[in-house]
């Protein structure tokens, strides 16, 4: 199945579009939250008890790899360990060199 994506551009659209999710049946540990900097990264998804994009969904060798790559190609490499495509993955990196947010709801 495919991957529900929202851009959003504040803290506060993030909980908003984390409560639409919620409303739709989707669990917190299949709702994923990314921005370009790690720091806020992990802020959103500590704040609104939702997940990052680790291990459990790249895999030990996808993890390892993003070690030695850029912050854009690791980003997308987040991206389609969910689903997206690669050309989806590209795009929404875009947004996210534009300070925005994405918000991912992956299927069980």
């Amino acid at each position: 199945m495919v991957p529900h994506v929202h851009v959003v551009e504040n803290g506060v659209q993030v909980r908003e579009v984390i409560q639409q999710f919620d409303r739709l049946g989707y669990a917190p540990d299949h709702i994923y939250v990314l921005a370009h900097d790690e720091k806020r990264t992990h802020t959103l998804a500590e704040t609104t008890e939702t997940q990052e994009v680790g291990v459990r969904e790249e895999g030990v060798l996808g993890s390892v790899a993003n070690l030695f790559r850029s912050r854009g190609d690791e980003l997308r490499s987040k991206m389609e360990s969910l689903g997206l495509s690669k050309l989806e993955a590209e795009r929404y990196e875009r947004e996210l060199d534009n300070g925005r947010v994405l918000v991912v709801a992956k299927p069980s």
